[in-house]
């Protein structure tokens, strides 16, 4: 491949030589994005009506007869849902799309559901993976940590810096990269593997904060001991650390996932936890 070509391929998230009209459509869409969710329509369309107000300011500029942006809307009105930090992508993508359509007469409309409805598996897979199942693990393992520090409120505010702050960066150059690249970049990600890969770090690394919370934060310390005859007693939890540290917190939690994944419901397994906690406490076991 030549050097030509090499550059060519070069992907931009820099908005300095888009148009004013293209920054400030953008920034629309960026900003409305976060009420993307703010109305669920069930299992029929999902997320849809909060993807048509978050592609409102691209259907305002590109279609200024009311009829056309009609038939924007009603294209739209179809099932969505792609996690909202990354489903920015697919805005920014879809408004590239609908600029196109609005210049070409003969351009196929369809292939716009198509390609939208192409994003959600792949982009909903990276989104959950990164953003719920690794960084909002290390948001909430910071934030515990800090709570529990006297309840400093330091806690909820890492918590929330921790877990936005990417989030608001990621939606942003999401925004911009959709836009400006077009439909083919999930597929060359796809081609050169690297979404394959992206997907099972991200997964494994949440996992092993998952396990390091459980050790961190579930505490159990049997206050039990057997008296002997002659010499010290006997303590229960010496012989539970000798056998494996952390046994009966990592029994707990995953009996507490083993409920999870038989539907049950989370209150009941808080609840639960509580009245444990209170009589295992008062009973003076641990």
């Amino acid at each position: 491949m030549s050097t030509t070509d090499t550059a060519s391929e070069k992907i931009s998230i820099s908005t300095k030589d888009l148009s004013a009209e293209d920054r400030k459509m953008l920034r629309g869409i960026f900003f409305h994005s976060f009420n993307v969710f703010a109305h669920y329509g069930g299992g029929a369309r999902g997320g849809a009506s909060g993807f048509m107000w978050s592609i409102w300011p691209a259907i305002e500029r590109f279609y200024p007869d009311k009829e056309q942006r009609r038939d924007a809307l009603v294209r739209h009105s179809t099932w969505y849902n792609i996690t909202s930090n990354v489903g920015t992508f697919c805005m920014g993508l879809v408004a590239s799309m609908e600029k196109e359509n609005a210049a070409e007469p003969d351009f196929d409309t369809h292939s716009i559901d198509s390609v939208k409805a192409s994003l959600m598996g792949p982009m909903s897979g990276i989104g959950d993976a990164i953003f719920w199942g690794v960084i909002r693990v290390i948001a909430a393992s910071v934030g515990m940590a800090l709570c529990s520090q006297n309840g400093s409120l330091l806690g909820p505010i890492a918590f929330l810096l921790i877990y936005n702050i990417p989030s608001w960066i990621t939606r942003w150059v999401l925004t911009v990269l959709g836009y400006r690249v077009g439909s083919s970049f999930i597929t060359k990600i796809y081609e050169s593997g690297l979404m394959g890969i992206v997907t099972k770090l991200s997964s494994t690394l949440g996992l092993l904060m998952i396990g390091a919370m459980a050790a961190s934060f579930v505490k159990f310390n049997c206050a039990i001991s057997i008296p002997m005859p002659e010499g010290d007693p006997v303590m229960i939890q010496t012989y539970l650390d000798t056998i494996f540290i952390g046994l009966i917190p990592l029994l707990y939690t995953l009996g507490c996932f083993k409920l999870l994944k038989k539907n049950t419901n989370v209150n009941w397994i808080i609840i639960g936890t509580m009245i444990i906690g209170l009589v295992l406490g008062l009973t003076g076991i641990c």
